[in-house]
């Protein structure tokens, strides 16, 4: 490893195995994300990481092994599709393990104190996905086994998960509905798919004020998610003190992204990561695992993928800067009011 270098990234030409046409979710996105890379002259500042294939014990941390079988299965057999949304092909089982375990391969980077940061680029996506259902794209939770890893591997009791795709992780939230040892913070827009996430969504049992729900309609921005990670996820993580910070890095809120209505600059982005490496340096020793989720547009995710790796190497190459004449909205005050007001009995100094 380059002296110096505190920031990796985790990548494969295998990623690319997985076939899906014409679909959204095509290998197009993380060729764009490596060109992006290459032409900013930054590759070689970035540890590259090659990740391994997750074993079947581990994609059981998350899912049913029925639904493990039923995968690898259904790719044998040459299926094209698992649902309307989610392709497969005969290639997919064997990416997803690689998917999944270069979310682990990132964890034991940074707990093995190698590095500070890294970001995944594994796909399939994991968010959607819950423990006996494929959806949304997505085929095994990387998030979750990432999560899982530590606190088997390393006796983690307090982990942040940081959802700011677009749409709600619904798998993740269900993952973790009942267990106080992660704490799921999403942001995402309202309606869209998959329809959760919504303020009464807080957990249960043992986990209950561990989900943290904040729902945006159409049209919310930078200052609005500022707002949302400065006022809220902050204050959240001063109490919950997370010992590792994991992100579902979905870029698709993008202002230009096609299948969705959010309003974020691509220097967002870096905004967001911002905050996440400060609350990390306080309470986490730097320690921050991204794992790439959506976005849809190719020139603005391989834009907002490089202003995160910008924030968290600390390369200075872009800043974000609030957008003249775009003011705060009520909508994003109000969600945060009404968050806090259901967390409140859980986090009183919110």
């Amino acid at each position: 490893m380059t002296s110096g270098i505190r920031t990796g990234i985790v990548y494969d030409d295998r990623f690319l195995l997985h076939e899906t046409g014409m679909h959204p979710e095509k290998k197009e996105r993380l060729k764009s994300i490596m060109s992006f890379l290459e032409k900013k002259e930054v590759l070689d500042k970035l540890q590259l990481i090659e990740p391994r294939k997750a074993r079947v014990e581990e994609i059981e941390y998350a899912h049913n092994k029925n639904y493990i079988e039923e995968i690898e299965s259904y790719c044998a057999k040459g299926y094209n599709a698992i649902d309307m949304d989610t392709m497969i092909c005969s290639s997919s089982y064997e990416v997803a393990l690689l998917s999944a375990g270069g979310a682990i391969t990132a964890v034991d980077k940074v707990m093995q104190g190698e590095l500070d940061h890294v970001f995944s680029f594994g796909r399939p996506p994991g968010h959607h996905a819950e423990p006996n259902r494929g959806m949304g794209f997505c085929l095994f939770n990387n998030v979750a086994v990432a999560a899982y890893h530590a606190m088997k591997q390393y006796n983690l009791e307090r982990i942040m998960i940081v959802d700011w795709d677009v749409h709600h992780g619904n798998g993740t939230q269900v993952m973790f509905y009942h267990d106080p040892r992660v704490m799921f913070f999403s942001t995402h827009q309202n309606p869209a798919y998959p329809g959760s996430g919504s303020f009464h969504e807080i957990g249960a049992g043992k986990g209950e004020g561990y989900t943290v729900n904040v729902p945006l309609p159409p049209g919310s921005g930078d200052a609005d998610y500022e707002y949302v990670f400065k006022e809220l996820l902050k204050p959240l993580c001063d109490e919950f003190k997370p010992q590792l910070i994991l992100v579902s890095s979905g870029h698709d809120a993008h202002e230009n992204d096609p299948l969705a209505g959010m309003a974020l600059s691509s220097q967002a982005y870096g905004m967001m990561a911002k905050i996440i490496k400060e609350i990390a340096e306080q309470y986490s020793q730097g320690k921050i695992v991204l794992l790439l989720e959506g976005g849809y547009n190719l020139d603005a995710l391989a834009e907002s993928v490089f202003n995160v790796l910008d924030t968290l190497a600390g390369w200075g190459i872009s800043n974000w800067e609030k957008k003249e004449g775009v003011l705060l909205r009520q909508s994003a005050e109000n969600a945060v009011s009404i968050s806090k007001e259901k967390l409140k009995p859980f986090w009183p100094d919110l």
